[in-house]
């Protein structure tokens, strides 16, 4: 039988930009459903998880940060700059557009727009939490500028506190996280287990 992955993350996540597309050949690989759940992580999750902004976090973390990234950048052949223009970015507005495009195009649309934004985070220096910028990537994506508009709405605020909740719940603490029948696999580095848990 199928598998459905749960996939939450944070729409200005790094690692969440680096696994993105190959999450998304391990599933259809595996003929498995993606959830799309953004969440709120540096709000919510992280205070209940132990985990850190990335300017609280010791220096010696940040270094070993920096370094992990252009090691996978290089070795996925993905191109991503460290010092992006706009980063620390909010990531709640383009996390409630991802929601909204879930509901009103579906899941794949979904994937497209958050790889969009991913892209104009870590390889494009563009500002995520500019509104501008969020219904451009929705025209290149050739995705209804309407969902700006839905985007404000109750019923994808409701959806984003919920599924932090769903994160929070399932003992989810960092991004991405992919979870499978409960199992949690933390971060992009683990998508060879979860290919391997998919193909069971």
């Amino acid at each position: 039988m199928p598998h459905t992955v749960d996939y939450y993350f944070a729409p200005q996540s790094p690692w969440t930009y680096l696994g993105h597309q190959r999450l998304r050949d391990v599933a259809q690989a595996a003929g498995a459903t993606i959830r799309v759940r953004p969440v709120d992580l540096g709000g919510k999750v992280f205070p209940i998880s132990g985990g850190l902004p990335l300017g609280k976090r010791a220096p010696q973390r940040q270094a070993y940060r920096l370094v992990e990234l252009k090691r996978f950048s290089e070795h996925l052949n993905v191109p991503l700059n460290p010092h992006p223009r706009f980063f620390p970015v909010g990531g709640d507005d383009a996390s409630r557009l991802i929601i909204a495009i879930d509901l009103l195009e579906g899941a794949q649309a979904a994937l497209n727009i958050t790889g969009a934004v991913l892209a104009a985070v870590w390889a494009q220096e563009r500002n995520i939490a500019d509104p501008a910028v969020l219904a451009e990537l929705l025209s290149e994506q050739g995705l209804p500028v309407q969902a700006m508009d839905k985007s404000h709405s109750q019923q994808v605020q409701e959806c984003y506190e919920r599924y932090t909740q769903e994160a929070i719940d399932a003992g989810v603490f960092g991004a991405p996280s992919y979870v499978v029948d409960g199992e949690i696999f933390w971060g992009q580095d683990r998508l060879d287990y979860l290919q391997r848990r998919l193909q069971a």
